[in-house]
């Protein structure tokens, strides 16, 4: 069967996004650093040409592809937190050194790419089985940045 992982193209930066990335989660590690072995349209024979890494379990590779291509909306990670707090560490360290915070759990880190950093509480209210509590929840989540389980749970408290 094939092995199938995502790869990010980088401008030049694959080593460094891939070392930041695996401080980010548990089960995360640099696994090889490949060198071009002649000289490409993206750099010098020598050059970081990919680093392979797994984040989360999850097999990864940055490629060094050059500035041709950037990060958009249009691909993102999730990540599902077990409380607040792992909300709160994983935003500040997306947001950290160039980073930028967006909507509703959204965040883009200092690399460009993508990133829904959400308490796993936003889906169990998302999904109650009282519709209104539903709503309240996501009438509450579409005014935030950064997810707050507190409010959350004040919204679909209130009357």
């Amino acid at each position: 069967m094939p092995k199938l992982f995502p790869c990010l193209w980088f401008d030049g930066d694959a080593e460094e996004a891939a070392n930041f990335y695996v401080t980010l989660l548990p089960d995360s590690h640099v696994d090889k650093v490949w060198r071009s072995p002649a000289e490409t349209p993206a750099g010098p024979e020598g050059m970081v040409l990919t680093v392979d890494f797994t984040l989360s379990g999850q097999p990864m590779q940055g490629l060094n592809g050059g500035p041709e291509f950037t990060f958009n909306e249009a691909v993102s990670f999730a990540i599902e937190c077990d409380d607040q707090a792992e909300v709160d560490r994983l935003w500040d360290t997306l947001t950290a050194d160039g980073g930028e915070p967006g909507p509703c759990g959204w965040v883009k880190d200092r690399f460009g790419l993508s990133w829904q950093v959400f308490p796993r509480r936003l889906n169990e209210l998302l999904d109650d089985p009282d519709p209104e509590r539903a709503r309240r929840a996501m009438e509450a989540m579409l005014t935030m940045s950064k997810i707050e389980v507190d409010a959350l749970e004040r919204a679909v408290s209130d009357t």
